[in-house]
């Protein structure tokens, strides 16, 4: 529920994350915090997964009713954007003596370990701009990569949503592959091969050029390192900001 007091227009309980007040919800529970549910319903999505998560698994592992956590999340909605908050956690401080390049990569790969520590939050649906206490700082000091650029602010925001985007659904991609691997019980190399064998037997040179070439010089076989992609495709955006930043000075 939107708060009407502070004229922030948040709900209660994220307005409680800022700070902005002790406890969005009416009626005292000793013991039970908002701090205490979001900490639950993250220990059960890292245990179980997101889809395990509910406001009545998470009131049973707290051991209360599923409508005392309402007097502290109105919706389900409002807990995944808790959530979400804390599994980014804090950023790290950035280093003022470094350039912008070298900042922003040092903060792009801040946040993929963020998402490492908590695959589960890539798949939280995003429902909205920025606007709790953690995500905030992560924008913050991504802007700040920028400062010293020539660059507009609208210009600023988009470079971070382009690079942000990108961690993320690298992100997605590498956790899915690395899932897809467990449930098949086959390492990585192993399933690449596989794959790679498949493609062999249902394409051809004719009709499929690009991937025969692909084929035969044995790029598909076999997995890059754990980082390779992410390393190559920021290279490649930071490369083009580069070139927008030259423009602007």
């Amino acid at each position: 529920m939107a708060s009407e007091e502070s004229g922030t227009g948040l709900p209660t309980s994220i307005e409680a994350a800022w700070g902005l007040r002790e406890r969005p919800g009416k009626g005292p529970r000793p013991g039970l915090t908002l701090g205490r549910i979001v900490d639950a319903a993250v220990g059960i999505a890292s245990a179980d997964g997101l889809g395990a998560v509910s406001m009545s698994r998470v009131a049973a592992e707290l051991g209360v009713s599923t409508m005392s956590l309402y007097r502290y999340v109105s919706a389900k909605d409002e807990l995944l954007t808790l959530m979400e908050d804390a599994a980014y956690g804090t950023p790290p401080p950035g280093d003022p003596a470094k350039d912008w390049r070298a900042g922003f990569t040092d903060w792009a790969w801040s946040l993929r370990t963020a998402l490492g520590r908590h695959p589960w939050v890539v798949n939280v649906p995003i429902s909205g701009p920025p606007s709790t206490p953690n995500s905030v700082a992560w924008m913050e000091r991504g802007l700040a990569c920028l400062r010293h650029t020539h660059l507009s602010e609208n210009e600023k925001i988009s470079v971070l949503m382009l690079v942000s985007g990108f961690v993320r659904n690298e992100a997605r991609l590498t956790f899915d592959i690395l899932a897809a691997s467990r449930r098949s019980g086959d390492s990585l190399e192993t399933s690449m091969a596989a794959w790679a064998r498949l493609l062999g037997k249902l394409t051809d040179a004719e009709r499929f050029p690009a991937v025969t070439a692909a084929l035969r010089a044995g790029e598909l076989e076999t997995p890059g390192g754990p980082d390779d992609e992410f390393v190559f495709g920021l290279e490649r955006i930071l490369d083009g900001v580069e070139a927008l930043v030259s423009a602007r000075s």
